[in-house]
């Protein structure tokens, strides 16, 4: 089986709330998302996405995915989808850095790889691992009061675990995770997630104030040596996100004990294929998981289930259901929020057939 072509789509995803706000003042209303179709000589289609958190978050931006794919694509043409870690090789060889680009790619080939074998991706990745996987609701950065009224609406819709949008200005962010923790019931969990929004001062002075509350304190600071030294600074539980963007950077939060929990985020470390081995990596070390992505609509949110699907149930502190925050369907057969959790299809590949006319034309095709 041979790569014969790869096409990209570009799609607009609304959000059901308007705004979606974190640290340092920035926000997205609409999310530019790229579907990539990745088409083969044995008339299997395979399809992954890619959505960026605007270009102020990561390295990443929505038209560098679709330069990257242009770049990239001519040079996968002719291999084999089915042999992902030498496709992920060929990948780095030719394209150097920029993994968000590849990631669609390679979760395209998992989707194929899947439907070649007649198994759905979670078994690929490992087997089904637990039956229903827990999700998060993000709270987006708005006025302390609001931001904890809203719990109760989100717990209403099934979620337990919040995480709290801070890393604004220090006064603001210790009401919103005072006032937050009291909104907290017996079996809920509650993160402040400051998007590395805060000085080494302003996160001390933080973790200081809420040291009594029961709350998980995530990406405090832009570097990984200045969250290091608020990881030393207080006894709450920490979680890393932008900072573990591959094996190296893994293994050396590891080493150095930085954190409890990671953000695995599959765009940002390339794919399920580098995803799978960080996630068993965390597994074999004892760290448990947030499964998610940067954003995206139904074919990311599928690609996150499998992932979660295929991680032991105490090793996946939570996951995303992106789909859901947005007012766009571009694929049937995703995974839907059920009283807080989701599960991935049982059917072969990523078990989502793409909506051709919410994706429109090929903004790429190669």
């Amino acid at each position: 089986m041979k790569i014969t072509s790869i096409r990209a789509y570009q799609v607009d995803l609304p959000l059901k709330e308007g705004r979606y706000s974190w640290s340092n003042g920035n926000y997205v209303e609409v999310f530019d998302s790229t579907v990539i179709e990745v088409e083969t000589d044995a008339g299997l289609k395979g399809y992954g996405e890619c959505c960026p958190l605007g270009s102020a978050y990561l390295p990443a931006y929505a038209l560098g995915v679709r330069s990257g794919i242009a770049e990239l694509a001519p040079n996968v043409i002719g291999l084999d989808p089915r042999d992902l870690n030498v496709l992920n090789r060929h990948m780095d060889a030719v394209l150097r850095g920029h993994l968000y680009v590849k990631a669609g790619i390679d979760v395209a080939c998992w989707d194929i790889l899947g439907q070649a074998t007649g198994l759905p991706v979670y078994q690929l990745l490992g087997g089904k691992a637990q039956e229903d996987i827990n999700l998060y609701r993000a709270i987006s950065q708005i006025e302390p009061t609001a931001m904890a009224a809203n719990v109760a609406g989100y717990r209403d819709e099934g979620y337990t675990k919040f995480q709290l949008k801070v890393g604004a200005d220090t006064d603001s962010d210790i009401e919103r995770i005072h006032l937050s923790a009291a909104e907290m019931r017996k079996g809920d969990v509650l993160v402040a997630d400051a998007n590395t929004g805060w000085t080494m001062h302003e996160a001390a002075r933080v973790v200081n104030a809420v040291r009594d509350v029961d709350v998980y304190i995530e990406q405090p600071c832009l570097t990984y040596e200045e969250s290091l030294v608020t990881r030393k600074r207080t006894s709450l539980p920490f979680i890393l996100d932008e900072v573990i963007t591959d094996i190296s950077s893994l293994t050396r939060g590891l080493a150095d004990g930085a954190m409890d929990v990671i953000n695995l985020k599959i765009s940002k470390v390339g794919g399920l294929t580098k995803a799978r081995q960080m996630r068993d990596l965390c597994v074999h070390a004892g760290i448990p998981m947030t499964i998610e992505d940067t954003w995206g609509g139904d074919i990311v949110t599928a690609t996150i289930a499998h992932l979660a699907q295929s991680t032991p149930e105490e090793f996946t502190f939570s996951a995303t259901d992106f789909n859901s925050y947005g007012t766009v369907s571009i694929a049937e057969g995703a995974p839907r929020r059920v009283a807080g959790k989701m599960r991935a299809s049982n059917e072969p590949g990523l078990g989502v057939k793409p909506i051709m006319d919410a994706l429109g034309a090929p903004v790429l095709d190669v």
